[in-house]
């Protein structure tokens, strides 16, 4: 009563229920209180009818909460307990992260990415007819196409390598630049952040690199000779060389319905 007496609004903007500065829902669930029974989630004296693609009656649920997304809809995200299953792979590895292609490793593939590149025009249609509804759907699918992209991606990675390189090319500096669209299309840090969280429960090493100067230092002695190729005259003759039981927790997001 004070805040809003304070501030001259009948709510306010986190206890809003309405509106586009409306506050998502989340409701936490302490460790213990929620578990899978008869096929559903149980809490509180109620089931929640969820789609198990986890197989949730495997795991035993340690803190959970229930969430909203912008479109309304609810998931259930639950902490459980898991072997982690060590990486068989055996070779290294280097991406380097761009625009035209949102990652390229060393051995030739790849991440196209471009999502939101490639449903701009219609989320520009629906966005002119001011089809709110529509442009949520659209940039939800656009969301959701990259992370699938990235995760099936990371997932190779991890599965083939034991070890995995990557540059310190980061969106946030692109931001404010020109280039600020393309970078945040591409995903870079959340390519990063998946394969810091898979490399640490499959025991692959995963190292950021800086790229600096990478262009023009020698690979055998690590000097940058006055005759390093500069500029975009010098791509031509740039070239690289590249080096040869515990229980850990995961978080699962499962859709509510």
């Amino acid at each position: 009563m004070t805040r809003r007496k304070q501030f001259k609004k009948a709510r306010l903007n986190w206890r809003k229920s309405r509106g586009v500065r409306r506050s998502l829902g989340w409701i936490p669930i302490n460790t213990g209180q929620a578990k899978w029974k008869n096929g559903q989630v149980f809490h509180n004296g109620h089931y929640f009818s969820v789609w198990d693609s986890f197989g949730l009656s495997d795991y035993k649920f340690r803190s959970a909460s229930f969430n909203e997304d912008s479109r309304g809809r609810w998931y259930f995200n639950v902490v459980v307990d898991l072997e982690p299953e060590t990486s068989e792979g055996t070779q290294s590895v280097g991406i380097d992260l761009g625009f035209k292609e949102s990652a390229t490793d060393s051995n030739g593939n790849g991440v196209t990415g471009l999502e939101y590149r490639m449903l701009e025009q219609k989320l520009g249609i629906a966005q002119r007819a001011n089809n709110k509804k529509r442009a949520k759907a659209i940039h939800a699918k656009i969301k959701n196409r990259r992370q699938d992209a990235l995760h099936k991606y990371s997932r190779k990675l991890v599965n083939e390598n034991a070890v995995i390189f990557v540059g310190n090319v980061s969106s946030q500096a692109m931001v404010k630049t020109k280039k600020a669209k393309s970078a945040l299309d591409a995903g870079w840090g959340l390519l990063k952040t998946m394969l810091s969280c898979k490399c640490d429960h499959a025991g692959v090493v995963f190292e950021i690199v800086n790229e600096a100067y990478s262009t023009q230092t020698c690979s055998c002695c690590g000097v940058i000779p006055d005759s390093s190729p500069k500029g975009r005259p010098g791509l031509g003759i740039r070239g690289g060389r590249l080096g040869n039981g515990s229980v850990q927790s995961a978080e699962l997001n499962i859709s509510v319905t």
